[in-house]
């Protein structure tokens, strides 16, 4: 009987910066994910990594006097040593720059330029870095990104575009089966909302603005931007084009979990990119809410993130993830507080769970004080607890088997 598959990601990480509570929260719970189908008896991969291409990279190299693969190398370091810390059990880790994703990318780039999914143009519009995202003026009346708040730069160069368009009726289609390719609803009636029924444009997949990244094989001045470049990580780092042993076993994933900021691309763009590639589609992606602060939403970008190592070293690690895995229901948004993080565990782990077994041991340390004996009378009461556990571990499943 062939083993049971779960294949679960991550995003890969863009490591502009030391990565902060809101990454954990996102990798702690698919770690959690993926050590409950372990113990399922499943065969689980679960994939993290690094973006470490694109403009933000290179500008930070260059302030800090590093070239960007000497800079990329140094935080792919702190990176492992993060998860290492909060014990993520991931099995792979990929890197944008690894030889074979470079490989991998230029082939499928070739792919859809030889299929015309591609096409050269020119494209106007304004520029965020941080977010690495593409607006029209319509789109940010102000000049401000609307997802960071900070300033756009106007921009035009020549281009290749994916024609995102020709896959609009398929993933209408897509968004619209019984069994839900985008969780939670509320994410997949977003992408539905205002994107699908407006109607899809064919979206810029090469800068010719700065040069560190992966090539365009048949023009060489190009980059390949992030939507292929990032997103086909997934398939990649299972050898995807040419070692196909792990990807005809792993693929299609069971999961990409996500942070709702990047749905657009994870729902839209890269299914369709997989259209385009003749490949399965992603059996599920979930959209998870936000970690905020009490002024707003955390980020890099605007240095007001919260940092996991002072966290872990403070409180301890089991602390950080129960509370990352408690505090918020998983979809929505929550804010996240010291208090909030101390009152939480002193609640649940302290009062609850600490009391509970303190007495517990107490009890039976004072009423059997040679041991409990092996040979025990099985009673009513016994019969009833183990049907309450019984019935919530059911319970748990039903749950968990729902991402």
């Amino acid at each position: 009987m062939h083993e049971k598959t779960y294949y679960i990601t991550t995003p890969i990480y863009y490591p502009s910066g030391q990565l902060h509570i809101g990454h954990s929260y996102t990798t702690v719970a698919a770690d959690a994910m993926a050590r409950y189908k372990r113990m399922r008896g499943d065969d689980v991969l679960f994939l993290t990594g690094m973006d470490e291409h694109g403009q933000k990279i290179q500008r930070t190299a260059q302030a800090a006097g590093m070239t960007p693969q000497a800079f990329v190398d140094s935080m792919a370091v702190d990176i492992k040593a993060l998860w290492e810390l909060l014990e993520v059990s991931y099995d792979g880790f990929i890197r944008t720059t690894d030889a074979h994703h470079v490989q991998a990318v230029q082939a499928i780039v070739q792919q859809l330029k030889d299929q015309d999914d591609i096409y050269k143009g020119s494209y106007e519009g304004l520029y965020c870095t941080p977010c690495e995202a593409f607006w029209t003026p319509s789109q940010a009346p102000d000049g401000k990104c609307p997802d960071c708040g900070g300033p756009l730069e106007p921009t035009e160069e020549s281009c290749y575009f994916f024609r995102l368009s020709k896959y609009q009726d398929r993933l209408i289609e897509l968004f619209t089966r019984e069994d839900p390719f985008v969780l939670p609803a509320s994410r997949a009636h977003e992408m539905i909302n205002n994107f699908l029924k407006p109607g899809l444009d064919d979206v810029a997949v090469t800068r010719t603005s700065f040069d560190w990244g992966v090539h365009v094989p048949f023009d060489p001045e190009h980059v390949v931007y992030v939507w292929i470049d990032a997103l086909s990580n997934y398939i990649t780092a299972l050898g995807y084009p040419d070692d196909l042993k792990l990807f005809n076993r792993y693929w299609p994933a069971d999961v990409h979990l996500i942070g709702k900021e990047i749905m657009r691309f994870h729902s839209l763009i890269w299914p369709a990119l997989l259209m385009a590639l003749d490949l399965p589609i992603p059996k599920r992606i979930f959209g998870h809410g936000w970690l905020l602060l009490k002024d707003g939403k955390m980020s890099k970008s605007k240095g007001n993130v919260v940092d996991p190592v002072v966290l872990v070293d403070k409180y301890g690690v089991d602390a950080i993830r129960y509370f990352l895995l408690r505090e918020v229901p998983f979809g929505a948004d929550g804010v996240f507080s010291n208090q909030a993080l101390i009152e939480r565990i002193n609640s649940d782990l302290a009062n609850d769970l600490g009391n509970l077994l303190s007495r517990t041991t107490a009890m039976m340390a004072k009423t059997f004080p040679q041991g409990l004996p092996e040979d025990r009378l099985h009673q009513a009461v016994d019969q009833e607890l183990n049907d309450q556990a019984d019935a919530t571990l059911a319970e748990v499943e039903k749950h968990m088997e729902q991402l």
